[in-house]
């Protein structure tokens, strides 16, 4: 027994120094090729042969990680630049080499649809080494393209040259055949419920795109048309300012109007550069038109409010919100001034104006123009709170995914987003009455815990089908309570919350995590649905939930077994219901009658249940210490089987 598990103990150590310097996966067959050589025998080469098996799943675990964490970065990378967009094709040429680069593909490209003239044309491209590619201008709806344009969704092919679900003209096929382009992936750019071109990734050979790389794209082509819908807002506000500078300087003399225009137009251009919010752009509006002023967000409440300003009524609001998108100017309604706030055709809000007095023409523009601002900065401030939310949503579901191996870079980039993970959190998670309803309540949910956590300093994300928060604090009970109730009032129904905690460090976090887990499922055991808690909050509940934590689950087992093992296997050979009578006996004090009633049988089935109750356990199984024991093993096993 010794020398086979010192045999086994030199296999490990083999197989982890080859994983530990990355080697390559051939070089995993070295031990096999050395055992045989050396005339081993059959049943130490296929101990050797399974230790192989399992290292090579080690080591394609760990290289997908490796990968997703350099895919992570390169969409941290690209929304870096959407956040400080300035060049739009600097910021295009880099998102098609990030796709060209994780994808691994030989070429990627991105082809975008031109309005005027009804096609599509080669926007950006990136390992081409064809000018005719380069130059190609597109039929609308012709090759994969365009059904990824028609369809809105990404299209795959492992043949281009021989698929026959594409429209093929001969100048799109010359293109492609004179790159050599053989397996090509399209993902759409939308903007909307439009598409206003396709990104791809292609290689010169055949090849399967992975769903995750199809992921991959679309997130990347998202970022594209984020970073294009953008570049077209301030190409537009920077049309319209020069437009208010340049009637500025041609009746500066002769209007006071044209001159407020001029200082507004210089206020918010600064209030831009040095990233103002909306309440700055409120501010300035009213210092220079005078007056109050409301702004509000497109369910209409309060963004920002500078002097006394009632809310509108709401139907003269959606009226008047309506009348300005349509005719394209702020429109007057009584004493107050209505300018929507679009990005598009998307609807942002509105700016609602009570000025001290008449408005002239270049009074109105000025009011538009502050709109148009208002909208930049929302679609700003939307943007950059996503990309925030998903970075971090992705630390923290990195640091609950195990064990981590770079303790100091989890570190590092918890910093970059204010966050010490060496002070004291506790860990919370919601409960399936929150997130396991519909697709859009599961969303509702995480939105809202990820706002929760990011303006308290924490963290949140979903995780093994619920959704984790990681709030700073050391009492985990109060922190449970608090998200069951203002969850709670958030969706409309009872939501269960289970914590844990104070952790220390980033790897301390996973056993916070998975206490947490077990909390929450105790409550559910305990009928305590839609309440808060933590493990330490359980009393004998939190003991067993502490026990199984720090590895006692085998003492757990066997207490199960030696408590109430026959009955549990009785119930599971025969099909009966054993437990659930010994639950219901217990639960009403003893009572057979009562036991009856909940269970909807007859008293002499009950009795007869208890008898082979009585025939497993034997005759003194209900004598008082027996049965305190008996009842904590049925709690126990309630709770084993709930947790999985």
């Amino acid at each position: 027994m010794a020398s086979r598990t010192m045999g086994a103990m030199t296999i490990a150590v083999e197989f982890l120094e080859l994983l530990a310097r990355e080697a390559a996966p051939v070089e995993f067959e070295g031990p096999l090729v050395a055992a045989r050589a050396a005339g081993a025998p059959a049943e130490h080469l296929a101990e050797l042969e399974r230790a192989k098996l399992v290292a090579l799943r080690v080591r394609a675990l760990l290289e997908r990680r490796r990968q997703r964490e350099v895919e992570l970065s390169g969409l941290y990378d690209t929304a870096s630049d959407l956040a400080g967009l300035r060049d739009l094709d600097a910021v295009l040429r880099a998102i098609v080499h990030r796709a060209r680069t994780l994808l691994g593909a030989d070429v990627a490209y991105m082809t975008l649809n031109d309005g005027e003239r009804g096609d599509t044309y080669m926007r950006v491209t990136d390992g081409s080494i064809s000018a005719r590619f380069q130059g190609l201008r597109l039929p609308m709806g012709a090759g994969l393209g365009g059904l990824v344009a028609q369809t809105g969704t990404p299209y795959v092919t492992a043949n281009y040259p021989e698929d026959s679900r594409f429209h093929h003209t001969g100048e799109i096929d010359a293109g492609v055949g004179e790159e050599g382009l053989v397996a090509i992936l399209g993902v759409p750019l939308r903007l909307g419920s439009s598409v206003i071109g396709v990104l791809y990734a292609a290689n010169r050979s055949a090849r399967p795109f992975a769903r995750e790389e199809v992921s991959l794209l679309v997130s990347l082509g998202a970022h594209a048309a984020v970073a294009i819908d953008t570049a077209r807002l301030l190409a537009e506000t920077r049309a319209a300012l020069a437009e208010l500078s340049g009637a500025n300087a041609t009746i500066q003399a002769h209007s006071a109007s044209v001159e407020r225009a001029a200082a507004a137009h210089d206020r918010m251009t600064a209030l831009m550069l040095r990233g103002g919010g909306v309440e700055d752009v409120a501010a300035a509006v009213t210092e220079v038109l005078g007056g109050a002023l409301l702004a509000l967000d497109v369910e209409g409440r309060p963004l920002a409010r500078v002097g006394e300003i009632a809310e509108p009524d709401r139907a003269e609001l959606g009226e008047a919100v309506a009348a300005s998108r349509t005719e394209g100017r702020s429109v007057r309604r009584g004493r107050h001034w209505f300018a929507a706030v679009v990005a598009g055709t998307e609807n942002l809000g509105a700016l609602v104006l009570r000025p001290d007095g008449e408005l002239v023409d270049a009074d109105q523009r000025i009011l538009e123009r502050a709109a148009l601002v208002t909208a930049l900065l929302l679609l700003f401030r939307r943007t950059v709170a996503e990309a925030e939310g998903r970075v971090r949503g992705e630390l923290l579901d990195d640091l609950l995914a195990g064990p981590p191996r770079d303790p100091d870079a989890l570190r590092d980039r918890a910093r970059r987003l204010g966050i010490d993970l060496d002070a004291p959190y506790v860990l919370v998670t919601i409960g399936d009455d929150a997130i396991a309803a519909t697709g859009s309540a599961r969303q509702r949910a995480l939105s809202w815990a990820m706002t929760y956590a990011s303006t308290r300093g924490g963290l949140a994300a979903a995780r093994d089908g619920r959704v984790a928060l990681m709030l700073p604090g050391a009492d985990a009970g109060d922190a449970a309570r608090a998200v069951s109730r203002d969850l709670s009032r958030v969706t409309g129904r009872p939501v269960t919350a289970g914590a844990s905690g104070p952790s220390h460090g980033p790897t301390s976090l996973v056993p916070a995590f998975r206490e947490a887990d077990r909390c929450l499922t105790a409550l559910s055991a305990l009928d305590r649905t839609g309440e808060g808690a933590s493990a330490a909050e359980l009393g004998f509940v939190g003991l067993l939930l502490g026990a199984v934590g720090d590895g006692g689950d085998r003492e757990v087992a066997r207490f199960l077994t030696e408590t109430v093992g026959p009955v549990v296997d009785y119930d599971a050979r025969r099909g009966t219901a054993l437990v659930k009578t010994l639950e219901a006996y217990f639960g009403v004090g003893g009572s057979l009658a009562r036991a009856a009633e909940l269970l909807h049988v007859h008293v002499n089935t009950v009795t007869q249940r208890l008898d082979r109750v009585g025939q497993l356990l034997g005759a003194d199984w209900q004598r008082p210490d027996r049965a305190l024991e008996v009842q904590l093993a049925l709690r126990l096993h309630r709770l084993r089987s709930l947790g999985g």
